[in-house]
């Protein structure tokens, strides 16, 4: 019996895991992987309170190695399904592992949110990728495309600019709403091409891609990308389906919490990051939020033995 579970590895959840231990609380950490959606951005990341310039990796690997030092459990595994019986919640992992908990915190983050066109799922790692730092090397040489014109796809295409020969960024819409920063660092590319008022048909090739179609929303034209490549960035989903009947959600599927403490619908049941509605997705937020839901716990665990 843990005092605490705490599910997640981002930044979220290893703040919290460092505060609580800091809180002398007994304490289990689930992830699957250390990083969550900062594994998937290659970029360098400038604001991070101390680093004017530091990788995703690097922070990453700090934040673990701060995190190793607390006494606290670490299952390398990822969440199913959280029940609470009586006061007691009951957390199992998909390798059928089960542990239980006076308290857990959910700080699960985002999983890619999907184009839904014929030929995305089929060429999933044979062509098309959510995941720049991990896939980005592999089309060396190659005509590759982004789909998506904010801050995501803008730093992911800056990110390829080291390994493909051109770049198409493409966005639905007639605006591009990645910040004004990251537009002037493209402008600086050559091999970045920008497309707006795209919609995009479909994504085809053979045993892999081979050509992106879309069609110009103004002109009505049916285009296509000759591309070996597509990277989709066009945002992320809250990954919370193993606690559904536990919480609450607004319009995105997101855990709506107490913005004071995290606290869900469901007492002793906490959420951090970006699973929850808090607006702003950024990594500081998220340790933010994991510092404050740690202390909410240790508050609330305290109350209970008084």
């Amino acid at each position: 019996m843990y005092d605490l579970i705490i599910v997640g590895g981002g930044p979220a959840g290893m703040t919290a895991g460092i505060y609580a231990a800091r809180q002398k609380l007994n304490i289990l950490l689930i992830t699957k992987s250390f990083g969550g959606q900062i594994n998937r951005k290659a970029v360098a990341i400038e604001n991070y309170p101390g680093f004017a310039n530091i990788s995703g990796t690097e922070l990453i690997q700090r934040f673990e190695k701060h995190l190793r030092r607390q006494k606290i459990d670490i299952e390398r595994d990822s969440v199913v399904k959280i029940k609470k019986i009586k006061k007691i919640f009951s957390v199992l992992t998909n390798s059928r592992n089960k542990f239980q908990a006076k308290a857990v915190i959910i700080a699960s983050g985002a999983d890619p949110r999907l184009l839904e066109i014929p030929g995305e799922k089929k060429f999933i790692g044979r062509g098309v990728s959510y995941c720049v730092a991990c896939d980005g090397p592999l089309f060396s040489g190659k005509n590759v495309a982004v789909i998506g014109g904010g801050n995501s796809g803008f730093e992911a295409a800056i990110s390829l600019k080291d390994w493909a020969q051109k770049i198409y960024i493409l966005e639905s819409s007639s605006k591009i709403k990645a910040d004004e920063s990251n537009q002037k660092k493209v402008k600086k590319i050559d091999k970045i091409k920008i497309i707006t008022s795209t919609h995009l048909k479909q994504i085809k090739g053979d045993s892999f891609v081979k050509a992106l179609i879309y069609q110009d929303k103004k002109s009505k034209k049916i285009n296509i990308l000759k591309v070996e490549g597509v990277f989709i960035e066009i945002g992320s989903q809250p990954a919370n389906f193993f606690v559904r009947d536990l919480v609450v959600f607004n319009e995105k599927d997101e855990i709506i919490v107490n913005p004071r403490t995290g606290r869900t619908k469901t007492a002793g049941l906490f959420a951090a990051g970006d699973v929850t509605d808090n607006p702003f997705k950024q990594i500081v937020v998220a340790a933010g939020d994991g510092a404050k839901v740690a202390f909410s716990i240790s508050k609330c665990l305290g109350e209970e033995k008084e």
